[in-house]
């Protein structure tokens, strides 16, 4: 293979690798970010439909706060959530539009998932919910059911 080089004499390699050092230094990728993007990818095998964040306003109780709400949405299923910090976790009390009995798993990086099931009404509450980059999955009409709903990963 032909070594190509730069005006200076430079090997094409040595100039990306500079480039690298420099980006490295002085725009570095976010802590954990490799690992965040793995726990999200972990889903990647199933069939699931991903739901979008509705963003109303500020969203006081993620990234620090102590409470908060974040809603999510995808074609005929809302999850809202309220967090609430309890000491070094969190309590997430949430409900489902339409209501039904219908599974939720919540899934924290690096501390594996709970799971619960909404009442008829579509409430679900989850006690002692570690802090970290977390998603939520919803089951449909059950664990049975062939629908998954899953949330953007939120860092609480």
């Amino acid at each position: 293979m032909n070594e190509m080089r730069g005006s200076g004499g430079t090997s094409d390699e040595a100039l990306l690798e500079d480039i690298g050092r420099v980006i490295d230094e002085f725009d570095a990728p976010p802590a954990g970010l490799v690992e965040r993007v793995q726990f999200a990818m972990a889903l990647e095998n199933l069939d699931v439909e991903v739901a979008s964040w509705v963003r109303d306003g500020t969203l006081a109780g993620v990234r620090g706060g102590d409470e908060g709400t974040i809603t999510f949405t995808v074609s005929d299923l809302t999850v809202m959530i309220n967090l609430t910090k309890v000491g070094a976790a969190h309590r997430i009390d949430g409900w489902l539009v339409p209501a039904g009995a219908h599974g939720v798993e919540i899934r924290v990086a690096e501390h594996g998932a709970s799971s619960t099931t909404a009442d008829v009404g579509g409430r679900f509450v989850l006690d002692d919910v570690p802090c970290g980059t977390t998603q939520i999955v919803v089951h449909v009409g059950g664990r049975a059911s062939n629908r998954t709903v899953v949330t953007p990963a939120v860092v609480l």
